[in-house]
């Protein structure tokens, strides 16, 4: 994820001009940069910590994981091209789907540790009813229509999102110490 992250930071482009002014038309592609690095931070340390609560790993956990990566590493491109296009329609759109798309490769990799480590594991235990886990793909899934209607709708659905996972998801950490 560090590796996407540093992919994301190489598309953003020193401007032109010597004064502040010229900073401004690359208001929307430092925007979109933004957003995007909260949704990769997020990702990072809630996989970490559901990787901590994994006892052991599995060929069918390794391929959720590398599937959850392809999503992810689609985000640099998706942030660029929406910041580049000022948030219009089908960038806006395609960045939601591809935040739909890891949330449910997300989903999938929880599922398929809890799978292999049982439904008494320190992961199984700590995600419980999982509301944000639930919420957050019906959001996006909302989000990716509503950008044809108004764009600015879909990226405020898709900042909610992040700011719904700001804080790192404490459930694993307290049934690891709990």
């Amino acid at each position: 994820m560090a590796v996407i992250i540093t992919i994301m930071v190489l598309e953003l482009k020193a401007p032109h001009g010597a004064d502040l002014a010229a900073l401004e038309p690359l208001m929307p592609v430092f925007l979109t940069y933004i957003l995007s690095f909260v949704y990769l931070g997020i990702y990072w340390n809630n996989h970490h910590h559901m990787l901590h609560a994994t006892d052991r790993i599995n060929g069918g956990i390794l391929w959720a994981n590398l599937h959850l990566l392809f999503w992810l590493s689609l985000v640099p491109f998706t942030t660029a091209w929406m910041g580049e296009n000022h948030f219009a329609s089908w960038p806006t759109a395609v960045y939601g789907i591809v935040m739909l798309c890891a949330a449910i490769a997300y989903y999938i990799l929880q599922t398929t540790i809890i799978r292999a480590q049982g439904a008494g594991s320190k992961l199984a235990r700590a995600i419980g009813a999982d509301r944000k886990g639930k919420l957050s793909p019906l959001l996006y899934a909302a989000a990716v229509p509503l950008a044809f209607v108004n764009e600015s709708l879909a990226d405020a659905i898709y900042i909610g999102v992040a700011l719904i996972w700001l804080v790192p998801d404490s459930r694993i950490e307290r049934a690891q110490h709990g």
